[in-house]
């Protein structure tokens, strides 16, 4: 559920450039995908409002090439 959940956020922050089922099924990073450094700060953006986490973004976020690894990061985070 928590990875579909981030998938549509992808999805919705790239405008629907990629779609749910893409972001989900990536095997390359989702910046290969399409996903620009705007669609990103939106999926921060998303992502700090609907779970209640601080992205730090001065650190290491390589999280954001997989939706498996937001899931990751974002369990961690909780």
């Amino acid at each position: 559920m928590l990875k579909e959940r981030l998938a549509e956020l992808v999805s919705e922050s790239c405008d629907g450039e990629i779609s749910k089922t893409e972001a989900l099924d990536a095997t390359v990073p989702l910046s290969y995908l399409g996903v620009t450094s705007l669609a990103q700060m939106r999926l921060i953006d998303a992502i700090e409002r609907e779970y209640g986490v601080e992205v730090d973004l001065g650190g290491d976020v390589s999280f954001l090439d997989s939706v498996d690894a937001l899931a990751a990061w974002l369990a961690a985070a909780r």
